[in-house]
């Protein structure tokens, strides 16, 4: 945007500020408290100051990262919304627990004098509502304020503007209601919503024309969007070569090739003649439905490469998903294809999760290890109420270890080791898939999963789904050695890959609904568009499904020419229903 207006403006200066949210506020505590870049929090000290503090609490946990980066989040989210912290229920840890946890963490970071994103909102919020001297001064600077994307503005964001606006209320703000996908943070649509009312002076100027998109795709998702009831009502067309004019008295191939002559506009060649001279083949929003995601990562694979064969290249093509963790089985099969890759997110290993991690001890103890660490990891997973003391020896003798419970008189816990022991002889005569099943349900393993959940005040069904996952994998591989053999392989591409991504000058992208935001592909690929996944099922209230639909509705809109929705009928070895937002895409008409 500053390119763009230097540019306009000729290369002259004027007293104008561009910046983000964040940097416009930092620079409003800069000359309030002298803060500097050295004030500003580095994530590892973040990461540091929270392991110290659950570490203080003696909080347990399975997965310190993922503990730690949902507490962070948390914090978070209360410091963007303005809730009271009295008032904020937390989904990882008890009430008083999160408060003590929060508050441990304002005061290391107050000693340290450090702030981080958050603070900058919330530190700016206090200093102008209560110094109106400072607030006039910055009320002069900025008299007239654009705000673009403010569909992901959150409450203190908004209230600071509100502040910095008056008396004049000079305010322009561009948005889409539509795109607002960013609740978590504490962004609402319902604040672009609002607008007109907190503003009633505000006059609205739609812009109506979509230079992105195929005009059959800006009707898909205008039929998908239509179903959501919190948004501005608004007709969107597609600028595209038919109403421009480029396609007028075309009669033959030869009349639009006359205007492509250049190999450099192979694609859009392609698409013009596809358009003009009827092409039954073009189909810019095509459905699918695999058997399973095997079937669907090959299929996506194919056409990928077919693409390419007609003029494409891998960086035209994205494959979207609604949570990172689904692309796991999708990069094994690109990595067998030989096909590079460039992730978005950060797409955790499946083979180094925590339960994953419990399975293969399991499997270990079952081919014979006896050490005293893998004993450890397992002998309580369910409880069997063991007591470390217990072991002793860093090799664990079944016998010994029954005996050291026979003698305190505790008969039901020897009898337990005992059964451990005897389980451990079943899974080792079984193979991979079935071995799952049994540390499952004969085991006990998914039953403390189920009270892991529910002590951390989690979802169960994000642990099964590691389960699901796992075991629906194990299918491909008759023994164990073949299992490991491909579990170590793939990591040890996972990380090749990783290092080389930013030096690959042409890949496919992958990327989660939230991270594609801003991006714009011309072929575009959305995997495992199913109930369940998309909407999520955590989405419960209307708002939820809302959310999830123009989350759906963004992933979408990232297609220039060409977008593939695929579902699949099995998902992790699961029956699964088709999206509903897949027959509202198709909808002829708009429900009333």
């Amino acid at each position: 945007m500053k390119e763009r207006f230097l540019r306009l403006m000729g290369g002259k200066k004027f007293p104008i500020t561009f910046g983000t949210f964040h940097a416009v506020f930092f620079q409003i505590l800069k000359y309030a408290y002298g803060f500097h870049s050295g004030n500003i929090v580095k994530e590892e000290q973040r990461f540091q100051f929270m392991q110290e503090i659950i570490q203080d609490m003696h909080l347990e946990y399975e997965d310190e990262n993922e503990y730690i980066s949902d507490l962070l989040g948390e914090i978070s989210l209360v410091k963007n919304t303005g809730i009271p912290l009295e008032h904020y229920y937390s989904k990882n840890c008890a009430k008083e627990v999160f408060e003590q946890v929060y508050q441990a963490y304002d005061y290391k970071m107050r000693h340290k004098r450090l702030i981080d994103f958050d603070d900058m909102l919330v530190y700016c919020f206090e200093l102008l509502d209560q110094r109106k001297d400072i607030l006039s001064a910055w009320q002069r600077k900025f008299q007239y304020i654009l705000i673009d994307e403010f569909q992901d503005i959150n409450k203190v964001q908004f209230e600071i503007m509100k502040m910095l606006a008056l008396p004049e209320n000079h305010l322009f703000v561009v948005g889409d209601d539509d795109q607002s996908i960013y609740r978590f943070r504490g962004a609402k649509p319902e604040l672009m919503l609002g607008f007109e009312a907190a503003y009633p002076d505000a006059k609205r100027v739609l812009l109506d024309v979509n230079y992105r998109s195929h005009r059959e795709i800006v009707a898909s998702s205008l039929r998908l969007i239509s179903h959501n009831t919190q948004r501005f009502e608004k007709k969107i067309h597609a600028y595209t070569q038919e109403n421009s004019g480029i396609l007028e008295n075309v009669k033959s191939e030869n009349d639009v090739l006359e205007g492509y002559t250049d190999q450099k506009n192979v694609k859009e060649k392609c698409d013009v003649l596809d358009i003009a001279c009827g092409n039954q083949k073009f189909h810019p929003v095509n459905y699918y439905q695999w058997k399973d995601q095997q079937e669907e990562g090959k299929a996506i694979i194919e056409q990928i490469l077919q693409s390419c064969q007609k003029g494409y290249s891998y960086n035209d093509c994205a494959v979207l998903f609604r949570t990172n963790t689904q692309p796991r089985l999708f990069m094994s099969q690109l990595m067998a294809y030989n096909i590079p890759f460039r992730t978005k997110d950060n797409i955790p290993n499946l083979y180094e999760h925590w339960i994953t991690k419990d399975i293969l001890t399991y499997i270990r103890l079952a081919q014979g290890s006896r050490s005293r660490k893998d004993m450890l990891q397992v002998m309580n997973r369910p409880n069997r109420y063991i007591t470390r003391e217990s072991l002793e020896e860093e090799m664990v003798a079944f016998d010994v270890w029954a005996d050291y419970f026979y003698d305190k008189k505790q008969h039901w816990v020897a009898e337990r080791i005992e059964q451990l022991e005897a389980d451990l002889r079943v899974v080792s005569r079984l193979g991979p898939f079935a071995a799952m099943n049994y540390i499952r349900m004969g085991i006990g393993y998914e039953e403390y999963l189920h009270d892991y959940a529910q002590y951390r005040r989690i979802s169960a069904d994000n642990l099964l789904e590691v389960l699901d996952e796992l075991q629906d994998g194990a299918k491909a591989f008759p023994t164990y050695e073949t299992w490991l053999a491909h579990m170590e392989e793939y990591t040890g591409e996972l990380k090749k890959q990783k290092r080389r991504q930013e030096m690959l000058a042409d890949c496919v992208s992958l990327a989660t609904l939230h991270s594609a935001k801003g991006l714009e592909y011309p072929i575009v690929h959305i995997l495992d568009v199913n109930e369940e996944l998309m909407p999520y099922k955590r989405a419960i209230l209307d708002a939820d499904i809302e959310e999830e639909r123009r989350m759906f509705y963004v992933g979408i809109t990232r297609a220039k020419r060409q977008l593939h929705i695929h579902s699949v009928k099995k998902y992790n070895g699961r029956q699964m229903d088709r999206s509903r937002f897949v027959e509202e895409m198709k909808e002829e008409a708009a429900p009333q």
